[in-house]
């Protein structure tokens, strides 16, 4: 035998196969991990009913009268939370507030219709109206400096901010003058009685 068969006899001779895989311990992590994930998840949605259970001394939500009157603006866009006022990570979920979906928002005399297919509407009367400004967060969505439509409303015995996002961010800034012009006339109507 050569030098280079001998090698290569003792090259093949000290090559191995690849370990089998150990499928029993293979699918015990998969099943670990999933039910871990299971666990985190239920946790999670425990969380979020207890955050319910603990906004319960929040009012039913006031819904449209029949006939609001004409529509001063209207808007399509995305409602993205509520949370109590000056607090933006506090989100309230009780009665579904905490819900984001789509909405169409219409501003009237007679108040703010928020319209959330998919999730329950509300209605915020003029007088229960408080602010609105632009802002850049709300509790799980930050966006750029004046990109969310922040309208705060008195609910009860809490002040409540609530986040829109129109499909047109350049009508924010109008949606800002005219809910806030309603509200200093309300309140110098008010004075004047």
């Amino acid at each position: 035998m050569t030098p280079a068969t001998l090698l290569a006899a003792g090259l093949a001779a000290e090559q191995k196969s690849a370990d089998v895989t150990d499928w029993a311990a293979r699918i015990g992590w998969v099943v670990g991990l999933a039910l871990f994930i299971a666990l985190v998840y239920w946790l999670m949605r425990e969380g979020w009913k207890w955050r319910g259970t603990l906004q319960g001394d929040l009012p039913e939500l006031p819904s449209a009268p029949d006939d609001p009157g004409p529509a001063r603006l209207s808007m399509s866009g995305r409602y993205h939370g509520s949370t109590t006022a000056g607090q933006w990570l506090d989100r309230i979920v009780a009665h579904g507030l905490g819900t984001r979906s789509r909405v169409e928002l219409t501003l009237t005399d007679a108040g703010l219709d928020v319209v959330r297919p998919g999730a329950a509407d509300f209605f915020v009367p003029a007088a229960q109206l408080r602010e609105a400004r632009l802002d850049k967060g709300i509790a799980g969505k930050v966006l750029t400096e004046g990109g969310l439509l922040v309208v705060t409303w008195a609910h009860g015995e809490r002040l409540i901010d609530s986040g829109f996002r129109s499909d047109r961010a350049a009508e924010h800034n109008e949606w800002v003058d005219v809910i806030n012009s309603m509200i200093k006339n309300n309140s110098t109507e008010g004075a004047e009685r």
